[in-house]
């Protein structure tokens, strides 16, 4: 059992190791493509290095619906009867939505503090490259928020990779299984055990995990001079490590107070998933690995199951501090004041709209364009946090896995599960 663990630790350490040097190799090939070929070549080299990302992401994609159904139903089947899950589901939603505000007051605190916005010059700014988003922010709206949550076929949200639907449909399939109890048995087990073959599928797909790092990494510095970047964002990118790093902090002191020295623990589980995310920008990418080490911790699967899914539609804290700091940010670049009512009253907007568009490619931004324009602030804003986005994007997506970890390691302990 200890040469077992051992092994496994070893593999992990591996391939945390095997993903950082893909990073520092992609950054080195994306720069030297950038300073030695032209611009044309630098397109077309970062869209044919991507795809070795996009390869990636499409594995993991491949797996997290029937991953999410089947883990979810035999979780909830194996909870018992409703009044758990409302118990668990309880603490969880506690969690996740005093996380998401505090997350939110980070952001809003740390952009009034700091003023990235005041001052920009907004002469150099392409609007047009936030055409997408400004669409797609236009169609945002209480009906779409709905339509999204509820799922009309099971099929369509599987193949859409529509998570909360997923969840909605499993929830309800795994009640109803554990209501009929010994007769619904022979399905349970056999989602169960399928649930194992995935985890085992996502072992193979983990293995091409460095080179979709090398070639996200690649891609993106073969097109971006990192110099000019980080001399016109300065003040931006500053200000939101600020933020972030405040954020780590809090979630880190949060997850010490209720899991002491098992914290590191933790870190050292999560480890491998937090570096995929920081490379690929994908928290989504890292959800079958992250089900896999969450319960290589400890925790048992019935709260893994549960917990993972929900989290990944309702807790995604880099993303939440994210919101209200570009929200702010865009404002103070145009010169437009607003007083601390419209901010807190923005803060909850962002609370209730960010809930319903997980898994949405740009989701922050398509959130932030329509929050800004219902406080009347230009939608085209968007465009002046654009070029840093990516960048910034890293560090938010490795902050939703350790949110995620996090809680479902908290609501673990509550139960008695870990």
């Amino acid at each position: 059992m200890i040469q077992t663990e051992t092994k496994k630790t070893s593999l992990l350490g591996n391939l945390t190791v095997q993903i950082v040097i893909a990073m520092l190799l992609g950054a080195i090939l994306g720069i030297f493509v950038h300073q030695n070929y032209d611009i044309d070549f630098a397109k077309a080299f970062s869209g044919y290095v991507k795809m070795l990302a996009t390869v990636f992401i499409r594995l993991v994609q491949m797996i997290i619906s029937p991953l999410v159904f089947t883990t979810l139903v035999v979780g909830i089947a194996k909870l018992g009867d409703i009044k758990s899950v409302g118990r668990i589901g309880g603490k969880a939603m506690a969690w996740f939505f005093s996380a998401s505000f505090i997350s939110l007051l980070i952001g809003m605190f740390w952009v009034n503090v700091l003023h990235p916005g005041t001052g920009l010059n907004l002469s150099n700014i392409d609007v047009a490259t936030a055409s997408d988003i400004n669409e797609k922010s236009h169609s945002f709206s209480a009906q779409n928020f709905i339509e999204h949550i509820i799922p009309k076929s099971i099929v369509e949200a599987m193949s859409n990779n529509e998570i909360l639907q997923i969840v909605i449909f499993s929830i309800f399939f795994g009640l109803a299984a554990a209501a009929i109890g010994e007769h619904a048995k022979p399905v349970v087990n056999a989602l169960d055990k399928t649930s194992h073959i995935i985890l085992k599928m996502v072992n193979y797909v983990m293995k091409f995990a460095p080179v979709g790092v090398f070639g996200a990494i690649a891609g993106v510095f073969a097109i971006r001079d990192l110099n000019d970047l980080l001399l016109t964002y300065a003040k931006f990118f500053g200000s939101f490590l600020v933020g972030i790093s405040t954020l780590w902090v809090f979630l880190l002191f949060i997850g010490f107070v209720f899991l002491g020295h098992r914290l590191i623990a933790l870190l050292k589980h999560i480890v491998s998933p937090l570096i995929i995310a920081f490379g690929t920008t994908s928290s989504e990418a890292v959800f079958p690995k992250l089900t896999e080490e969450l319960e290589r911790f400890g925790i048992k699967d019935r709260i893994v199951s549960f917990m993972l899914p929900l989290g990944y539609s309702f807790n995604l804290d880099g993303s939440m501090m994210y919101m209200t700091f570009a929200s702010i940010f865009i404002a103070q670049a145009y010169g437009i004041p607003l007083d601390m009512p419209t901010q807190l009253t923005m803060l909850f907007v962002l609370m209730l709209t960010s809930k319903g568009i997980a898994g949405v490619p740009r989701a922050s931004l398509v959130v932030v364009a329509a929050t800004c324009g219902m406080f009347k602030i230009p939608i085209e804003g968007i465009a002046l946090i654009l070029p840093i986005d990516h960048f910034c994007d890293m560090f938010r997506s490795a902050t939703n896995v350790l949110g995620n970890a996090l809680a479902t390691s908290v609501v673990a302990k509550w139960e008695k599960d870990v």
